[in-house]
């Protein structure tokens, strides 16, 4: 595999970020990691996906793009990734390991694909990694948050272990059901085939209602919700995210 090392002035940048009024953290979790190392590890050889979230306390308006540097990474295995707003009941704008084939590489910065964060908003950053099968080791990727794609303002390491013992989490192919749909005062979710799940329910204009981890069958109260068009989007390890329509009649 071929290696393409940083700039002095990238690196120069990188050593200057200020981890000021940027928070970092895993989704559905608090804790600040910016600048820090989150370490998981790999559920099985199927791909897996870590979301992050990227909060701007900066006091002003952005547009940041990511970019990802592979400091070490097994041969076979492959990276992608989403980066959108969290309100984009779709997940953002997702690069597959085809797209994202420099090192370092920086998403783009094309009024198509570039969002504004609100002063207190974040962004979704969800990293995909596949790993090779019978391929063990530790991967090591670095994601900076940056303004143009040189001057870097923060960063999160992710160290993924993949080890010969791991058990798949998935144990067979997933199974949702969302009833009754529509619904008027509450809505049974279901699912088999994995052991826990994160759900996410948003409205027809991205706003997020609610967000919680499954472990076990839910029944929801929807009878304070407005009359319409809803999305539960499910995800979990080892597989691509799942979104079912709810409709909600009074």
């Amino acid at each position: 595999m071929k290696t393409l090392f940083l700039s002095l002035s990238f690196v120069f940048c990188a050593l200057a970020m200020a981890q000021n009024n940027i928070v970092i953290h895993i989704d559905g979790q608090t804790t600040d990691i910016s600048g820090q190392t989150h370490t998981v590890v790999a559920p099985s050889a199927n791909s897996f996906d870590v979301p992050f979230d990227i909060v701007n306390n900066t006091g002003a308006s952005v547009e940041w793009r990511i970019t990802r540097k592979q400091i070490s990474v097994p041969t076979g295995w492959t990276d992608a990734l989403c980066w959108g707003h969290s309100t984009d009941p779709f997940g953002g704008t997702c690069y597959s390991s085809g797209q994202m084939n420099t090192n370092p590489w920086t998403s783009p910065g094309t009024q198509a694909v570039l969002f504004t964060l609100n002063d207190g908003e974040y962004g979704k950053m969800k990293i995909s990694i596949d790993v090779e099968d019978n391929t063990f080791g530790q991967a090591h990727y670095r994601y900076y948050v940056t303004a143009n794609g040189l001057t870097m303002l923060d960063s999160v390491d992710l160290v993924v272990d993949y080890l010969a013992s791991t058990k798949p989490m998935v144990k067979d192919e997933i199974s949702i059901t969302v009833s009754p749909n529509p619904s008027t005062e509450y809505v049974q979710i279901q699912f088999s085939g994995v052991e826990q799940m994160q759900l996410k329910m948003v409205d027809a204009l991205g706003n997020v209602m609610a967000k919680e981890t499954l472990t076990s069958n839910r029944k929801i109260n929807v009878s304070d919700l407005n009359s319409g068009i809803y999305f539960l989007i499910f995800e979990a390890p080892g597989s691509k995210s799942i979104t079912r329509k709810l409709v909600v009649r009074h």
